[in-house]
């Protein structure tokens, strides 16, 4: 019953709602999948924004400046601000909710932090299910913010609609971006802090190497916006071209194709989560102690034990 009452005010986008249900999903019990089931056919018509770079690049100005611009358009925006580390280091994210103040005061505008715990796949997972969430009580735009520090932003690209990638001119040692794999994921780049020395550089060597990508007449091929965030100059520039992208996803039918790879990835993930918690039931736990010092000793290998784990776990399924 109170499952109920917390999906009725959800939906109807009351706060207390919308944050109790995040925290549920956060904490995986069985009732977040039943939350996250009874509210899926309000699902999927907010636009998910991925906005991701290395520390320092100014995403969460970005963000702030972005949510301001949507809000003059009535619109409403929720914001997911994924930390790779701890909520508790008061590190970048929880100044950045200081910085978010001036918009997170403001009842269109919901904001979320919330920390990976260490477990890099688990990302995407809990991100995902609160911006279901948030999709499902009615926002119309869903930011997903992350610091680009390994498998974090690649989460957030493989379920966001568009991905931006944020870059400084300082950053814009490019090479250092694409070891990243921060360049295969942009839908578009915005080299922030445009006005300092050494903007031009970083802005012609992205687009060198933008240009020797594999392209023809018919793909998307991304662009690169000047901003100078702190002052609010870009952002515009940067709303157009989430259009543009969005446009040309729809138009060329891309959108609904990359929709269906996110929910097979997704679906794989909620399969496996499930299937993990099973296997390593308590006898099996013990069956794999017990295997151990076989294995250091050198009797057995690593393989036979997992196919002999396996085997049990057949056996117990069956």
């Amino acid at each position: 019953m109170v499952i109920e009452k917390l999906i009725d005010g959800l939906l109807i986008n009351d706060r207390r709602s919308i944050s109790r249900s995040i925290s549920i999903s956060e904490n995986d019990d069985s009732e977040a999948s039943e939350i996250l089931k009874k509210i899926y056919k309000k699902i999927g018509k907010a636009y998910r924004i991925g906005i991701t770079g290395p520390p320092g690049a100014g995403k969460s100005t970005i963000t702030n400046q972005l949510t301001k611009l949507l809000r003059t358009k009535k619109f409403k925006v929720g914001i997911i601000a994924v930390d790779p580390t701890s909520p508790f280091t008061g590190g970048a994210l929880l100044g950045d909710r200081v910085r978010m103040t001036e918009i997170g005061n403001d009842e269109g505008v919901f904001i979320r932090s919330m920390a990976t715990r260490g477990s890099l796949g688990g990302l995407s997972k809990k991100a995902v299910d609160a911006a279901d969430i948030l999709d499902a009580s009615g926002f119309d735009f869903i930011i997903m913010e992350t610091v680009g520090v390994g498998q974090s932003e690649l989460d957030i690209a493989q379920n966001a609609d568009t991905t931006i990638v944020v870059l400084v001119p300082e950053s814009g040692d490019s090479v250092q971006a694409m070891k990243a794999g921060l360049m295969e994921i942009a839908d578009f780049f915005v080299l922030n802090k445009s006005d300092r020395p050494g903007a031009q550089q970083a802005f012609t060597a992205l687009k060198t190497i933008l240009m020797m990508r594999e392209h023809t007449e018919t793909s998307w091929l991304p662009n690169i916006i000047k901003t100078v965030a702190a002052e609010g100059k870009g952002i515009k520039d940067i709303f157009e071209e989430i259009n543009r992208h969005r446009d040309f996803m729809i138009n060329s039918e891309l959108f609904y194709l990359k929709r269906q790879r996110q929910a097979k990835v997704r679906i794989k993930e909620i399969v496996e989560d499930k299937l993990k918690k099973k296997l390593w039931n308590s006898s099996i736990e013990e069956s794999l102690d017990s295997s151990l010092e076989k294995v250091v000793l050198g009797n057995l290998s690593p393989y036979h034990i997992a196919e002999n784990i396996l085997e049990k776990f057949k056996k117990h399924i069956h």
